[in-house]
């Protein structure tokens, strides 16, 4: 598949790398309303996380698009991400809806 027709976010995958360094917090936004691609949300966190620059770093995880039915819950984003198994990381997950602004606040000020 020509680069141009690939989906932004596997293009720019890459480069995530660039911004590890003297990272103390992630922010991680997932799709909760996406069930088919949790997998791959999965995926790319556990790869960013076994990074050494990030070893440090807390973890927050966005369950955005609450508003809409049929979304993922909090908890089960919690399950399918693994993050009751990640041992000697702080991390937290917070229920959000960008569109309304809900959430937001709450988990930043975590």
């Amino acid at each position: 598949m020509a680069p141009e027709k690939l989906p932004y976010y596997i293009v720019c995958r890459p480069y995530w790398r660039c911004y590890y360094a003297n990272t103390d917090a992630i922010i991680y936004v997932v799709d909760s309303a996406d069930r088919d691609r949790i997998g791959i949300c999965r995926d790319e966190l556990v790869s960013m996380l076994e990074e050494d620059e990030l070893r440090n770093s807390v973890l927050l995880v966005f369950a955005n698009k609450q508003d809409i039915e049929g979304a993922m819950t909090a908890a089960e984003i919690s399950t399918s991400l693994g993050l009751t198994r990640l041992k000697n990381r702080q991390w937290a997950i917070y229920r959000t809806s960008a569109t309304k602004g809900e959430g937001l606040h709450d988990g930043l000020d975590w």
